[in-house]
């Protein structure tokens, strides 16, 4: 964000969503995030969902 001059409500208005919810994203503290959400973080930003979201495996696999 810091990058593209934008402040979390500015962003948050051009997604749709809360700056709190948006917080939540940032601090990585979502559990899930739809489609669309990500899609309008993407336009928003003009980036693509792997430069938002990374992947860390469980310590335990699922039996």
């Amino acid at each position: 964000m810091a990058r593209r001059k934008l402040s979390v409500g500015e962003l948050a208005d051009r997604v749709g969503i809360t700056p709190a919810n948006l917080a939540v994203l940032k601090n990585g503290r979502a559990k899930a995030i739809r489609f669309s959400t990500l899609a309008a973080l993407c336009e928003a930003l003009d980036c693509q969902p792997g430069d938002l979201l990374r992947w860390t495996p469980d310590a335990e696999p699922p039996l």
